[in-house]
């Protein structure tokens, strides 16, 4: 009776530490995100096209620097040194298409729905994100992560990323 009860104690014990170093985990990873919100003009045709485009020519932009990032606050830090190039590659875009107005970008906490990338999925709720208006930001959005980069992949420089956290989360989860 005592081996049973010791057993069961043990049991127990192990599966409360598992418990508590997964949360603690999600926790952890769920701040360590940077997420991407490109806002359309409207849900106009010619507007949500345009909003592709330049989501293509931000994340060309983009790719080369968030490859020498590591962390999180230095993908945030890097981006918050070139908003204006993100917004002048995004202009550049707006302007050969022939559209008058501008974008504006920032980086600020925002509130996103779940949302799965691949065999991953981040919960509803909030997380800093670079912001990419164009024109009014009104219209249908377009939004990934940038950091670690599940969204940004460049098969014409065959850049091959790595997310040492979702590493550490499928490692641990098997």
């Amino acid at each position: 009776m005592k081996k049973l009860s010791i057993g069961f104690t043990l049991i127990l014990l192990i599966a409360l530490s598992a418990y508590a170093l997964m949360v603690k985990t999600q926790a952890l990873t769920h701040t360590e995100y940077l997420r991407i919100h490109i806002r359309a003009d409207s849900n106009e045709e010619s507007a949500q096209a345009v909003k592709y485009r330049v989501k293509d020519a931000v994340v060309d932009f983009l790719t080369p620097y968030i490859a020498e990032c590591d962390t999180k606050s230095k993908a945030e830090s890097m981006i918050e040194k070139r908003l204006s190039d993100i917004e002048a590659v995004a202009d550049k875009v707006l302007c050969e298409q022939g559209f008058t107005y501008k974008s504006r970008a920032k980086i600020s906490a925002e509130n996103f729905p779940t949302r799965s990338y691949g065999d991953y999925t981040l919960e509803q709720g909030y997380y800093d994100a670079l912001i990419i208006e164009l024109g009014s930001g009104k219209g249908d959005n377009w939004w990934c992560v940038v950091y670690p980069p599940l969204c940004f992949t460049d098969t014409g420089a065959h850049y091959a990323y790595r997310s040492k956290i979702l590493e550490i989360v499928r490692e641990f989860f098997g």
